[in-house]
């Protein structure tokens, strides 16, 4: 399940444009692969952050995995019930999943993130 409104990185990361702020999550592939969430770090509110920053960590049954942002800009919202609830990223990954938004500094940025296709490729659901 890959939406079609959503961006992708080739760290399987989703993000969700709204103007100039963005939502990110990991995708349904990355939850896959990771099994069952049972940590989650995010990052700080306030933070400035670039592309490809680590910004977070992912704790599963199997691994640790690290956040990246996926776009440079300034942290602006954390979902804070992950941090009772990690597994809402194995339940619901493109909703209550939900990691963190950013108010992005440079929207040309977003032409470097996969559509839904390429991101399908990417993971061999194509």
């Amino acid at each position: 399940m890959t939406p079609e409104e959503l961006k992708y990185t080739p760290d399987h990361e989703w993000i969700a444009v709204n103007g100039d702020t963005v939502r990110v999550g990991i995708t349904d592939f990355a939850q896959e692969q990771l099994g069952d969430v049972v940590f989650v770090q995010l990052p700080e509110v306030g933070g400035t952050v670039s592309a490809k920053d680590s910004v977070g960590e992912v704790e599963s049954t199997k691994s640790v995995s690290e956040i990246y942002a996926p776009l440079g800009g300034e942290v602006v919202a954390v979902n804070e019930t992950l941090n009772d609830t990690p597994e809402l990223i194995n339940s619901d990954p493109f909703g209550d999943g939900w990691m963190f938004e950013l108010k992005i500094s440079n929207s040309a940025e977003l032409g470097d993130l996969l559509d839904a296709a390429a991101y399908g490729e990417l993971t061999g659901q194509a």
